[in-house]
């Protein structure tokens, strides 16, 4: 009896709507993923960049040297950060989405023709 449930649940799963929901619905969640990761690789790279200038700024700060300031460079950062992973993830999510389309109307002219 539990086999023939979990039959039943695997082959719901399997029907085209809901195949195309789950699909779409993992495609958005990879363009998330995506989104996150490289946003905090621009803001993890950005960081790592002023730390270095800094420190390298601090030997010379004895000679006048004005001190690097971490706004000017981690707002940029974040700026350059918010439209890489904005295009990175609209591209993921708009391939996605356009192959689970294609695949759904191959898969209904299948089951038409």
């Amino acid at each position: 009896m539990v086999t023939d449930a979990a039959r039943r649940r695997v082959a719901a799963l399997r029907q085209p709507a809901r195949a195309a929901r789950i699909a779409r619905a993992l495609w958005i969640a990879w363009a998330l993923v995506v989104w996150n990761v490289v946003f905090d690789h621009t803001i993890v790279t950005a960081a790592r960049e002023y730390i270095h200038v800094a420190t390298h700024d601090a030997g010379r700060a004895g000679a006048g040297v004005s001190a690097v300031r971490m706004d000017d460079w981690m707002r940029p950062a974040v700026t350059r950060g918010m439209g890489l992973a904005t295009a990175a993830a609209s591209a993921v999510l708009v391939t996605g989405l356009l192959s689970v389309r294609r695949a759904v109307r191959a898969s209904s002219s299948r089951q038409d023709g």
